[in-house]
C-alpha cells in the first residue's frame, strides 16, 4: 500500500512538474507501480496475505469468546 501511495505521489509530482521530480525519468517515475506489482505477487503466492487475514480472523473469534466469557463472569484465559 506505501508503495502505491509513493507511487501516486511521485506521478502526480512529475505530471506537475514540481521539483526534481520533473527532470527524473518515467521509468524511475513508475518503477514504485511496479514494485508494488512484485510484491502482492509475492505474497499471494506465499501466502502471506492470507495468512494476515487469518490471523486477524483469530483475534477477532478470541476478542469474541473472552467477551462472552467477561458477560458471564468467568476470566478469560491467560496466555
Amino acid at each position: 500500500m506505501y508503495l502505491l501511495l509513493i507511487g501516486i505521489v511521485v506521478l502526480a509530482l512529475k505530471y506537475l512538474e514540481i521539483g526534481p521530480v520533473a527532470t527524473w525519468n518515467w521509468w524511475i517515475v513508475l518503477s514504485p507501480f511496479a514494485l508494488a506489482v512484485a510484491w502482492w505477487a509475492w505474497a499471494d503466492a506465499f501466502g502471506y496475505t492470507k495468512q494476515k487475514e487469518i490471523d486477524k480472523m483469530e483475534k477477532r473469534k478470541q476478542a469474541r469468546i473472552d467477551k462472552q466469557r467477561a458477560a458471564m463472569g468467568i476470566l478469560p484465559k491467560k496466555k
